[in-house]
């Protein structure tokens, strides 16, 4: 919440900003972040755009989106960002309940729809 990093099944939260702990695991060698923001995450109202594009340009490696996909509206927006790194997006629950088809994400992602 609020940037910071959670740990522990996202019950304890730490004093850490995602944007340091993931400049840190770029230090070490980490070859992408997934960045997920628990707030939203299994609530289907949409990912943190801005969060998300803010911490991928913050580092110099991947960011895979994750928490609140519902639509694919969701996923345009995300791949709207690409440029600053999000290069993945992870769904789960949109998917189980049928709010979004796996063939049409799938499709939307590699230029077959608009």
């Amino acid at each position: 919440m609020n940037g910071l990093v959670a740990v522990r099944g996202w019950a304890d939260m730490t004093e850490k900003l995602a944007t340091e702990m993931a400049k840190e695991m770029e230090g070490f060698g980490v070859e992408a972040i997934i960045y997920t923001d628990i707030a939203r995450d299994g609530m289907m109202q949409g990912p943190n755009i801005e969060a998300t594009r803010l911490l991928a340009e913050a580092i110099n490696i991947p960011v895979i989106a994750s928490g609140g996909l519902s639509t694919l509206d969701d996923i345009r927006r995300l791949m709207e960002i690409e440029a600053s790194g999000v290069t993945g997006i992870i769904t789960g629950k949109a998917i189980y309940s049928g709010a979004i088809d796996l063939r049409e994400a799938v499709a939307l992602t590699k230029g077959d729809i608009s």
